[in-house]
């Protein structure tokens, strides 16, 4: 696999009254391509900063690289899905929602942008709901179509904040299995913000755990075949490894 991105010894402070607070501290990651990377850690650690400063939308010192080149804003060859369903415009079909940012992009012809907004449609299994409105959909579908949105820009990379968080437990399964299948499908690469240990080894091929400091304190390739159960050979002891080392960051709090 070759490396898609570099983050070189970033650090992140917000500056608020009377001080500052240091969110990220001199923090390095490799990501390859093809990689799931799932980042645990508790609340307040960075997770989001940091995933927040890779897509663009924040900066911060040190470098990021996207494919060699550095990240001095958005852009299209990173795609970011959020928690919150309201992501889509409520006005506009599913497939206009699609066919938006891909027409922003620079894609005018009508046959192009009608085949790639149904071809991500069905790669999320939404082929038939492309006419319509997003509060005819439920929570699980709209974080579909976000995805097949951001699919369809062709992106190198995928940034998700905690997207099933709001879910039912049946939903959120369904759609972990779902992320899975596209992830294979597509050999897409994605960084997957998530405070549960079990999404964490059920989805990612490395699971990273943050210290409050902002600092990486566990990096482990996550070597459990696929489809992971709780029942997987490995599963009971990398669940542990990572368990206990969040109490350990919890008890740094109280």
């Amino acid at each position: 696999m070759s490396k898609l991105l570099e983050v070189k010894g970033i650090t992140k402070n917000y500056h608020d009254a009377p001080g500052s607070r240091n969110i990220i501290s001199d923090l390095d990651l490799t990501v390859e391509k093809g990689d799931f990377i799932c980042i645990l850690g508790p609340s307040g650690c960075g997770k989001t900063t940091l995933i927040r400063c890779i897509a663009g939308f924040e900066s911060c010192e040190g470098e990021i690289l996207v494919d060699g080149k550095r990240v001095d804003g958005p852009g299209t060859d990173r795609i970011m899905v959020f928690q919150d369903f309201n992501q889509l415009f409520p006005w506009k079909t599913v497939k206009k929602n699609i066919q938006y940012p891909l027409k922003i992009s620079g894609i005018r012809d009508k046959e192009k942008l009608e085949q790639i907004a149904q071809e991500h449609l069905e790669l999320v299994g939404l082929g038939d709901k492309g006419d319509l409105y997003p509060h005819q959909l439920s929570g699980g579908m709209k974080q579909r179509v976000a995805i097949a949105k951001g699919l369809a820009l062709n992106p190198k990379m995928i940034l998700m904040d905690e997207p099933f968080a709001s879910l039912d437990a049946m939903t959120r399964n369904k759609l972990q299995a779902e992320l899975w299948r596209i992830k294979e499908k597509e050999n897409a690469t994605v960084i997957f913000i998530t405070h549960n240990i079990q999404e964490a080894l059920v989805l990612g091929t490395r699971v990273i755990l943050m210290s409050r400091k902002g600092e990486i304190k566990i990096d482990m390739k996550n070597d459990i075949p696929k489809p992971v159960t709780p029942a997987s050979e490995g599963y009971g002891q990398m669940w542990k490894k990572f368990n206990d080392a969040l109490w350990e960051e919890s008890e740094t709090d109280v």
